[in-house]
């Protein structure tokens, strides 16, 4: 089954381009992705918008998948260069390791002004990444306090603003960022199942459909199994939805769709990843 994702609403057109300007200003970008999907979850330009500037790659939902995984992405990002820092912004597990290597490089920079006869200022970091993947959450999470607003939904963050973490570090939260094409509909896919772009994007059967494929392929159908009690190995994922909604759900597929997906995204089934790391890394 053909699904086709695309979803770029105005505001992030113009998120984008403010974002773009602001990034000329700061000193050291937080890139937040989602742990279930770390790499469809990256957006492709970060790494030419940024430069040579330094960057901190945060995993976000650390508790939605298991911890061998974590390990496995962990060993996997080493190799490609990268240190991941896995956080749980809900319940603030990883957020002080972010804070110190967003100072350490505060630190480097106010040497060099020193250097140049120039008095300390606070580093400048940015958080950035598509929407719903926990930027404000974590925000929240290093200033201690709700200042930020946040949801379990794409695109709560309209605007750019800076925020006082420290007197040693100051935050831009900015809006989340799309692809203004999502050239990979794999990518898409796992991108709706885990609500990182709005559901005006996407049919709640064909991705709860493709959810049931995943699973399969990525040999967590025992976990469909022992929640709903039918066996995914022996049909699609189209038809499990079909089959789900005659036994369960009163022949209403919409609804079995969205149960499933709800139960998927607020952890009832269990820690489950969407993306393996690649065997060839």
């Amino acid at each position: 089954m053909s699904i086709s994702i695309q979803w770029y609403p105005g505001h992030i057109s113009k998120a984008e381009k403010n974002l773009k300007e602001q990034l000329k200003l700061v000193d050291v970008v937080l890139e937040v992705r989602d742990a279930r999907i770390p790499l469809a979850s990256g957006h492709p330009q970060v790494k030419n918008w940024i430069g040579s500037k330094p960057r901190i790659l945060i995993l976000n939902r650390l508790d939605m998948i298991p911890e061998s995984i974590r390990q496995d992405w962990s060993i996997w990002f080493r190799k490609q260069g990268e240190i991941p820092y896995f956080t749980n912004a809900k319940e603030g597990q990883g957020i002080k390791a972010i804070s110190k290597a967003a100072q350490e490089v505060g630190v480097e920079i106010n040497a060099k002004r020193k250097s140049r006869g120039l008095l300390p200022r606070p580093v400048r970091a940015v958080v950035i990444g598509l929407p719903n993947v926990g930027k404000s959450a974590i925000i929240n999470r290093l200033l201690n306090k709700k200042v930020v607003a946040s949801a379990r939904r794409a695109g709560v963050t309209r605007q750019l603003r800076w925020v006082r973490i420290l007197e040693t570090l100051e935050l831009l939260d900015s809006p989340g960022v799309i692809p203004s094409r999502l050239e990979s509909q794999e990518d898409a896919v796992k991108l709706a199942i885990c609500e990182d772009i709005g559901d005006a994007a996407y049919d709640n059967q064909r991705v709860a459909a493709a959810f049931v494929d995943l699973l399969v392929e990525l040999e967590y159908e025992s976990i469909l199994n022992s929640r709903y009690g039918l066996d995914a190995l022996t049909m699609t994922g189209e038809e499990y939805i079909f089959q789900l909604a005659m036994t369960r759900y009163q022949e209403d597929k919409e609804r079995t769709a969205t149960q499933m997906l709800n139960d998927f995204r607020k952890g009832l089934m269990g820690s489950i990843p969407l993306e393996l790391p690649p065997s060839d890394g």
